[in-house]
């Protein structure tokens, strides 16, 4: 893959002096029709050798397109706040929006090759951040994002040489590090294992152009004029319905009513005495969970899916009553804003996610795709089919990284929750809790008993499992999620 970087390339100044303007014009005209017509994101990865040219590219792209709207972000090491977050979050947080174009210069490529030359990773390991980076762009990609990866190379000796006219010159001294030298130690190791990660995450939706990066004008033109003909190619298509990638049919959805109907939903606490012992008890061991200097290096998710009318809000309060105010967000989950739906369906949870010592209370969540979007229509078929991966692929980059996840699904009958409805109608304080869209729901009861089974089955993990609450007498249900809650948080510490 790198032996045609390897090859010389040059472009006279004369040529380049000819070409440029032409093209630092349509790129320009490009970003504006982007602007007006904001229906896709353009991401721009900027990764390669020490010396080859990565950060005159960053310069001249911003340079040559608006900076307004263009924006660049460096990843160095970790801030003490990122490294309080799972790995993928700092870029996450950093995706540009439909419309705009975003440059990393540096990526989610960075910590699994390092880690392989360095030390820490093991084959086993960088395969699987491989995978896990293939399905990432993909779902951009499904996502609606214009994608594009450029890779600077140099060979050893045109490095060696590189980095020694950088160290040389007093104005570019500052960019030469002990870290650098310290890379080039390992080039050879860099060499192999960059080539294997690129040949196994250059896709055909997201494609690696390979840049020598000997000659100044060669690679600059052809990062430009590479970047303006995919935007304008991407700007020529009509609008698009949802395309698939890959040939594989999608699983059939499950369809096991069963899940839910097994149930029982009789269960009661025996009598008032009992309730408010056992409340006293379990939110007594939840404050002193978070007491513990042991979660200075975990965070807490908590998620509530159920029923309409089937109590995540009393449960809520219930295990917030128990804690500092300082140490929980309730994140509570409606349609999206336009802020959100011009990014991935999950960044908008991505970036409510908790740093260490912190619980999160999700009010409905992530799971949002394949229950309302689902049986509402509001998404294609193939995006809420995907998304049982996707949503795995997510805990599972959350468990890993030090997250406690409790995920609780509240049940009860068609009948109680007709009760419960007409209840909040007759109470004033409770009347904004039913609405037109509640009622709506109800004459699609079954449609979504079969989503929640779909969803339960295919996303119920060992790392992160789904926990059942009968939730038809109230106090019951409230003590089995403190319960479950504390049980899950003790245990992991």
């Amino acid at each position: 893959m790198f032996e045609a970087a390897e090859l010389g390339h040059k472009i006279d100044k004369k040529t380049f002096n000819a070409e440029a303007p032409k093209v630092r014009e349509g790129l320009l005209e490009a970003q504006y029709a982007l602007m007006d017509k904001p229906d896709f994101p353009v991401i721009i990865l900027v990764s390669g050798v020490d010396g080859a040219g990565k950060s005159d590219a960053v310069n001249l792209l911003n340079a040559w397109m608006d900076p307004r709207h263009i924006q660049t972000h460096g990843f160095g090491p970790m801030s003490e706040e990122e490294a309080m977050h799972p790995p993928m979050w700092r870029y996450w947080r950093r995706l540009p929006p439909k419309g705009k174009a975003g440059i990393f210069f540096g990526s989610w490529y960075n910590a699994p090759i390092n880690g392989r030359v360095l030390g820490g990773l093991n084959d086993h390991d960088l395969e699987a951040a491989i995978a896990r980076i293939v399905r990432f762009e993909r779902m951009l990609v499904e996502e609606g994002a214009l994608l594009l990866k450029f890779w600077f190379h140099l060979s050893k000796t045109a490095q060696k040489k590189r980095l020694m006219a950088l160290e040389a010159n007093p104005r570019t001294r500052w960019r030469v590090t002990k870290d650098d030298w310290n890379r080039f130690g390992h080039y050879d190791e860099y060499r192999s294992v960059s080539e294997r990660t690129l040949r196994e995450t250059s896709t055909g939706e997201a494609p690696w152009l390979v840049i020598e990066g000997t000659d100044e004008n060669y690679r600059s033109l052809t990062v430009t004029k590479h970047l303006l003909a995919t935007i304008q190619d991407r700007l020529a298509q009509p609008d698009r319905p949802h395309r698939r990638l890959h040939g594989a049919p999608f699983p059939d959805p499950i369809d096991n009513l069963r899940i839910l109907d097994a149930l029982d939903l009789g269960k009661k606490i025996a009598s008032k005495k009992d309730y408010d012992k056992e409340l006293e008890k379990w939110q007594g061991r939840l404050a002193k969970a978070f007491r513990s200097r042991k979660l200075r290096d975990h965070s807490v998710v908590a998620v509530f899916e159920g029923m309409d009318a089937a109590g995540k809000g009393g449960a809520i309060r219930r295990i917030t009553a128990g804690l500092d105010a300082r140490k929980y967000d309730i994140i509570p989950i409606a349609a999206p804003t336009e802020e959100e739906r011009a990014q991935p369906y999950l960044w908008r949870f991505w970036r409510h996610l908790p740093r260490n010592g912190k619980l999160a209370v999700f009010d409905r969540s992530w799971y949002g795709r394949v229950l309302v979007e689902r049986v509402e229509g509001f998404c294609s078929q193939p995006a809420w089919r995907r998304a049982y991966q996707e949503i795995n692929d997510f805990e599972e980059q959350l468990v890993e990284s030090g997250v406690i996840i409790a995920k609780f699904w509240l049940t009860i009958s068609q009948d109680e929750q007709l009760r419960r409805f007409k209840e909040r109608e007759q109470i004033a304080f409770k009347r904004f809790k039913i609405t037109e869209e509640d009622w709506r729901n109800r004459d699609k009861w079954d449609d979504y008993v079969r989503a929640a089974s779909d969803m339960i089955e295919r996303t119920g993990t060992e790392l992160a499992p789904w926990t059942m609450v009968e939730a038809e007498d109230k106090n019951y249900a409230r003590i089995k999620v403190l319960r479950t809650l504390v049980e899950t948080i003790e245990q992991a510490l």
